[in-house]
């Protein structure tokens, strides 16, 4: 199996009757199982790579951790292919005594796909978990030039997109624009797990003052993991449905969509965006 990207032939078609053959480079789509204390919670599809940061942005998004504390050790573990060589793509997870688990009604009945972060859960009260962050609290306010700038900062870190083009980002900002951490995924929530796990680990929750800016548009899903990691401002290049928008007002948070360099639409808390006066006529 490939990790983070494979190599493949392509045939491509031309309209005008040129049909030529390359090999082109592919984003790497693979499983990955996730116990929690040696029992099977969900199997994710995702792109290898930052799996652990992975797990844990999982976990903060499940609302079953959001302090480093509560997440005592990750550990791949064994798992073979047909050829015998280790896949790890089965990570196990010890929580600190105490932690409660999850309950059996959020357990996966099917596998979690990549571009669906909350298919399978066993009913929809599921999805609407409560934070122990509160974004509502965070009177960050942000330059207007600042936001609309993130969407190509972005993309200038985006590498794995650079050479398949078939992967969602998500990077993290400080109030000064500055790129904290980025990462890319098959699927969109999964690129915000990484970037949520990646702060949980580093001791960084609740994400105060921070952005959080994606590649894709803004569903339910992110807003709601943006929501409980504590992130205050979420900025998508693209649309936002009607349902993530009611999230974010019910939390509190900025709700940015068609973030694309010379405008943004803000949808929910536009005061903590900082617009610049209009020059006098």
């Amino acid at each position: 199996m490939g990790r983070v990207t494979q190599r493949g032939r392509v045939t491509r078609f031309r309209l005008d009757g040129n049909v030529s053959r390359r090999d082109d480079v592919l984003a790497g789509e693979e499983p990955l199982e996730i116990r929690i204390g040696g029992k099977s919670f969900t199997v994710t599809m995702r792109t290898p790579g930052d799996d652990f940061d992975l797990v844990a942005g999982f976990l903060v998004s499940e609302g079953v951790i959001w302090d480093p504390a509560q997440l005592v050790s990750l550990r791949y573990c064994s798992g073979v292919d047909e050829e015998g060589n280790q896949t790890f793509n089965v990570v196990d997870v010890q929580l600190r005594p105490g932690t409660k688990l999850p309950d059996t009604g959020m357990e996966r009945h099917v596998y979690t796909s990549s571009s669906c972060g909350i298919c399978g859960t066993a009913s929809i009260e599921a999805v609407r978990k409560s934070s122990h962050f509160h974004p509502s609290d965070d009177d960050v306010r942000l330059p207007l030039d600042m936001l609309a700038a993130l969407p190509d900062r972005l993309r200038e870190g985006q590498k794995v997109f650079d050479r398949t083009g078939g992967v969602h980002a998500a990077g993290l900002f400080n109030a000064d624009g500055e790129l904290l951490c980025l990462r890319e995924d098959v699927g969109r929530h999964n690129a915000v797990d990484k970037v949520v796990g990646w702060a949980l680990r580093a001791g960084m929750l609740p994400l105060r003052g921070m952005v959080l800016q994606v590649s894709g548009r803004a569903s339910f899903e992110l807003v709601q993991k943006a929501q409980l990691a504590g992130i205050p401002v979420l900025a998508a290049v693209s649309a936002p449905s009607a349902l993530s928008v009611e999230l974010a007002k019910d939390g509190g948070m900025t709700l940015i969509g068609f973030s694309r360099g010379a405008s943004l639409n803000c949808y929910s808390a536009p005061e903590r965006i900082l617009a610049a006066a209009p020059a006098p006529v």
